[in-house]
C-alpha cells in the first residue's frame, strides 16, 4: 500500500526528486576529500622514491669505487717475484687464483685415464689411451722408429715432466738427447744453472746431453716463470728455438730483425708462448740443436721443402727401406692455416677463457680443451658464437669426424703403399728407379699424415687446410703404388682453362 508521498511522486516525478545540484555538490566534495588524500601521499611517496634511488646510486658508486680499486691493484704482493723464482708456489702466494687452476692441469678432464699397477721402473699410478694400439696403422708407419713403441695420449701440463720421463721413448734402447727436455719442463732454472745465468748458453749445453743428464737438471714441469716476466707479469718467451724460429717464420714474410719479446703484441703472445711447446722440431747437426723448420713459412710443405733442402731424415723405414720424416704437435703451424687465426682468436682465448674475479678478468690456467663442460664452451665458443653448448658440441664434432674420415682414407693408401714398396723390393718386381720414386712418395705421404694425426685438434684447428692435407697425402700416396708399376704419374694438374670461383665484380 503506498503512501501519499509516494502517491504524488508517481504523479509527478519532480516531487522530492534529488536536485541534481545537491548531488553534484556531494561528488565533488568525495572527489576533493580523495584528491586532498592523494596530495598528501605525494610527498611521502617522493620521499620513499628519493631514498631508495639515493640508496641504489650510493651501492653503485661503491661498488664501481671498489672494483676500480680491486683493478689498480690485481694482486696482493705476499712475496717479491724475480728471475729466479722459479717455484710456481711461491708465485701462488701472490697469485692464488691461477695457481690453484694450474694445479688442477693434473685432473683428467678428457676421461682418457687408465688405472694401472706402478712398478719400479715406472710409478705412475694412470696412463692414457695407447694411440698405436688405437690406431695400428700408425704403428706400422713409424716402424723402426720409437713412436711405433710407446706414444699415448697426452695430458695436462702437470704430467708433461713425469710422463716423458717414463715412456719408453725415452729409455736406454732410444738414447734420446737432453733437447727432449724443452718442452717438457720448466725451462729458465735449468737454463740460468746450466748456462751460468746466460739462458742462450745453457740451452746450447742442454742440448748436448743425454736425456738423463739432463734431466737431472730439471726440478719441475712447465711453470709460471716460463710464460710471464717475474717483475711485469707480462707475457715472454724464455725458449731460445722459439726466438729464432719466430724471426725465421717472419722473415719469410718480409719482417726483417724481428723480436718476438720486443715486436709481438700482447694478443700475439697470448698464441706465442703456447707455441713455444706445440710445435714440428728436429734436432740439428751434432749439437742436436733444438730447430723448428720454418725458414720458407709455416705450411707443412714449406716444412717438407725446408727438410728436403737441408737433407734431413729422422728414421729409416724398417719394412719399405724409405728415409722418412718424424712429425711431432705442429699445433701452432696448423692453427696459424685457420680461420680463428685469421681472426685474431689465440690459444689462450679458446683453452684459457677468460674468468671474471671481482672487477679482474681472470685466464683460466687449467689450461684444456674448451669442449669439457657448458661452462668451459660458454666461456670460450659463445664469447664469439651466437649458439649454444650443444649446437657448438655438435659442430665441433662434425669437424672432427669429417677430418677422421680423410685420415682413414690417407692411412689406408699409405699403408697399401708400404705393402707393396716391400714385397716389390723382396721380389725385385720393380726397377731401382721406381722403388726410389715410390719411396720418396712414401715420405711426402707419411710426413703429411703424420703431421696431422699428431697435432692435437684432430682437424679443428683449421679444418679446411686440414682435410686438404690429407687428400693431397692420399694422391701420393696412390702415385707411389702406380710408380712402382712403372707408370708416370703427374700430380695436381690443373683444368684446361681456370676455372672463376668467385663473381666477377666488373660484369
Amino acid at each position: 500500500m503506498s503512501t501519499e508521498r509516494e502517491d504524488a511522486a508517481m504523479e509527478d516525478p519532480k516531487v522530492d526528486a534529488p536536485d541534481p545540484d545537491d548531488a553534484g555538490a556531494k561528488d565533488d566534495g568525495k572527489k576533493k576529500s580523495r584528491s586532498g588524500s592523494s596530495r598528501k601521499l605525494v610527498p611521502a611517496l617522493v620521499l620513499v622514491t628519493v631514498a631508495v634511488a639515493a640508496g641504489a646510486l650510493t651501492w653503485l658508486l661503491t661498488t664501481i669505487f671498489e672494483h676500480k680499486q680491486e683493478s689498480a691493484a690485481s694482486f696482493t704482493e705476499v712475496v717479491e717475484l724475480t728471475d729466479t723464482s722459479y717455484d710456481p708456489a711461491v708465485w701462488g702466494q701472490n697469485f692464488p687464483i691461477q695457481y690453484e687452476q694450474y694445479r688442477k692441469t693434473i685432473e683428467d678432464t678428457d676421461g682418457d685415464f687408465i688405472a694401472v699397477t706402478p712398478t719400479d721402473e715406472d710409478p705412475r699410478e694412470y696412463h692414457t689411451i695407447s694411440r698405436i694400439e688405437s690406431e695400428t696403422r700408425a704403428q706400422r708407419m713409424w716402424r723402426g722408429y720409437a713412436f711405433a713403441v710407446d706414444y699415448t695420449e697426452p695430458r695436462g701440463h702437470e704430467w708433461a715432466l713425469v710422463d716423458q720421463r717414463y715412456t719408453e721413448r725415452t729409455g736406454e734402447r732410444f738414447n734420446q738427447p737432453g733437447t727432449c727436455l724443452n718442452c717438457h719442463a720448466s725451462m729458465p732454472e735449468v737454463y740460468d744453472e746450466l748456462g751460468d745465468g746466460d739462458r742462450e748458453a745453457g740451452f746450447h749445453a742442454m742440448n748436448a746431453m743425454s736425456y738423463d743428464e739432463a734431466y737431472e737438471h730439471a726440478s719441475s714441469s712447465i711453470a709460471c716463470i716460463d710464460c710471464h716476466d717475474p717483475q711485469t707479469m707480462e707475457l715472454t718467451i724464455t725458449r731460445p728455438a722459439f726466438i729464432d724460429g719466430i724471426r725465421k717464420a717472419k722473415a719469410a714474410e718480409g719482417v726483417k730483425d724481428y723480436d718476438v719479446n720486443r715486436d709481438a703484441t700482447n694478443q700475439e703472445m697470448r698464441t706465442y708462448v703456447c707455441a713455444q711447446c706445440h710445435v714440428e722440431y728436429y734436432f740439428a747437426g751434432d749439437s742436436k740443436t733444438l730447430t723448428f723448420p720454418w725458414d720458407k713459412g709455416l705450411t707443412v710443405y714449406d716444412a717438407m721443402d725446408y727438410y728436403d733442402e737441408v737433407g734431413w731424415t729422422d728414421f729409416t723405414h724398417e719394412e719399405s727401406g724409405a728415409e722418412l720424416l718424424k712429425a711431432q704437435h705442429p699445433d701452432f703451424e696448423t692453427w696459424s692455416q685457420g680461420i680463428h687465426a685469421t681472426n685474431g682468436v689465440t690459444c689462450a682465448d679458446c683453452h684459457m677463457a677468460y674468468s671474471r674475479v671481482g672487477a679482474n678478468k681472470v685466464s683460466n690456467h687449467q689450461i684444456m680443451s674448451p669442449m669439457v663442460s657448458d661452462e668451459t664452451i660458454n666461456a670460450s665458443c659463445l664469447t664469439c658464437h651466437h649458439s649454444t653448448a650443444d649446437e657448438m658440441r655438435e659442430r665441433v664434432d662434425g669437424i672432427q669426424t669429417r677430418w677422421q674420415g680423410s685420415l682413414n682414407v690417407s692411412f689406408t693408401a699409405l699403408d697399401a703403399l708400404i705393402t707393396d714398396i716391400t714385397a716389390a723390393d723382396a721380389d725385385g718386381s720393380a726397377t731401382e728407379e721406381d722403388l726410389a720414386t715410390a719411396r720418396d712418395y712414401q715420405r711426402k705421404a707419411q710426413f703429411v699424415i703424420d703431421y696431422s694425426f699428431s697435432e692435437n685438434g684432430r682437424g679443428f684447428h683449421a679444418p679446411a687446410y686440414s682435410i686438404s692435407i690429407l687428400n693431397q697425402a692420399t694422391d701420393w700416396a696412390r702415385s707411389g703404388q702406380l710408380a712402382l708399376r712403372g707408370v708416370d704419374v703427374e700430380n695436381g694438374i690443373g683444368p684446361a682453362i681456370p676455372e672463376q670461383h668467385m663473381p666477377d665484380a666488373g660484369n
